[in-house]
């Protein structure tokens, strides 16, 4: 009895170490944190712009927004500023609007929506109408509402109606096989 009993404490260690790898496999990958470090950037077809505090900066038309890795585009983007002159958020409208982000491992993040409402300080992107978040190596999800917070990765969804929210876990990627050590060459013979 008491090897039995050795023997299921064992086999429950065992299995709470290979959940806890799991769990470690299932960090979230974060958002380049010194995005938000890099100065803005845009490009449209038209503009009024304000360098204000409590603004609201307008761009018009094949809208383009860069800092860092992150890029945003869509039809109309309004840029908001805080009472400090920093972009506190940005709202970008298209057909569709999308960002795109890399992680701290260079793993791409991308999401499509109607609607794109970025909040620059937090680092929370509110996606919504017909919205898809897609994560390279980790997997995708689809909703009505999605909201992606790039600090953690953590993405939590909404649909209206009759329509689900749906997404997909991917699993992890095998390490590539090593491959066989090639033999060393043999040395020739030497005459005494």
């Amino acid at each position: 009895m008491k090897a039995m009993a050795r023997s299921r404490r064992a086999n429950a260690s065992l299995k709470l170490g290979l959940l806890c790898l799991g769990l470690l496999a299932l960090q979230p990958a974060l958002a380049k944190k010194a995005d938000r470090q890099q100065a803005m950037n845009y490009v449209a077809k038209s503009t009024e712009a304000f360098n204000a505090p409590n603004s609201i900066s307008t761009l018009k038309g094949a809208v383009k927004i860069t800092q860092g890795t992150l890029v945003v585009t869509g039809d109309v983007a309004k840029i908001h500023l805080d009472g400090d002159t920093q972009i506190a958020r940005v709202v970008v409208t298209g057909n569709p609007a999308h960002i795109q982000q890399l992680d701290e491992n260079n793993n791409l993040m991308q999401g499509d929506a109607a609607t794109i409402d970025y909040d620059n300080i937090n680092g929370i992107a509110v996606l919504t109408g017909t919205a898809v978040v897609k994560q390279a190596t980790r997997g995708e999800f689809h909703g009505d509402k999605l909201t992606y917070n790039t600090d953690t990765s953590l993405i939590t969804g909404e649909s209206a109606g009759e329509k689900l929210v749906s997404g997909t876990f991917l699993p992890k990627p095998k390490p590539a096989a090593a491959k066989p050590a090639a033999a060393p060459a043999a040395e020739p013979a030497q005459g005494k």
